[in-house]
């Protein structure tokens, strides 16, 4: 999945005002990012199989260390730990662990039966993206009800508040467009290097959210630090 992980970050924001959405969109991307880094490590790997399922050219061979549930269940413990004892906010790093896990538990939908349960156990998978109709839709509706959620109650605080969040959601949806059509990359290191570079959503998405406030509060609600 790929925007449906920001709409989760987005609807978060509801659930966690004392985070920021770039902090949201750290948890809700990690295993990607770890996934990105060790494919550069060559400590994970992934073929690039066209046909593997409709809407993705990857075969998923070997990545316990990022995907695999009880690796998610670990990365959901350790930024709910590091979380906590930097910001002292029991709720938001409870949230936080359980936005990590989010990321294993929409790849279960939509991916084929490559996802370990365990390094070297049991794979499982729904296979969602066999279905071009049916990944697509469970991607705006994923992520259109989290940008609804999060619009909803926030109001922006001045210019960056509005043009610094649309252009990121433009990019963020123009880039989940582009992978549709764009066809496989040239190579591994590339697929790599494009994952690593989401991360940039991340210092974004806190830049553009500390300029927008909850409409009841009259201050920013959190600093693009938090």
């Amino acid at each position: 999945m790929f925007i449906g992980h920001f709409g989760v970050a987005l609807a978060a924001e509801r659930a966690a005002p004392r985070a920021s959405l770039g902090t949201l969109f750290f948890a809700t991307q990690l295993p990607d990012f770890l996934w990105a880094m060790l494919l550069l490590a060559n400590i994970e790997h992934v073929r690039i199989a066209p046909g593997t399922t409709r809407v993705s050219p990857f075969d998923f061979y070997d990545y316990p260390a990022s995907h695999s549930f009880l690796a998610a269940l670990a990365w959901s413990a350790l930024v709910m730990i590091c979380y906590f004892m930097a910001r002292r906010y029991p709720g938001g790093s409870w949230l936080l662990g359980l936005f990590v896990l989010s990321q294993w538990i929409l790849d279960f939908v939509v991916h084929r039966p490559d996802l370990a349960l365990w390094p070297g156990g049991p794979r499982v998978g729904l296979g969602l993206r066999n279905s071009v109709v049916g990944s697509v839709a469970a991607e705006l509706l994923i992520f259109g009800t989290g940008l609804w959620i999060y619009l909803a109650p926030t109001k922006p605080t001045d210019t960056i508040g509005i043009y610094g969040f649309w252009s990121l959601m433009i990019v963020v949806f123009l880039g989940w467009v582009s992978s549709l059509f764009a066809g496989p990359p040239p190579g591994i290191t590339s697929l790599a290097w494009g994952g690593i570079a989401m991360g940039l959503t991340v210092p974004w998405g806190a830049w553009a959210d500390s300029y927008r406030t909850m409409q009841s509060q009259t201050a920013v609600t959190h600093p693009a630090s938090a």
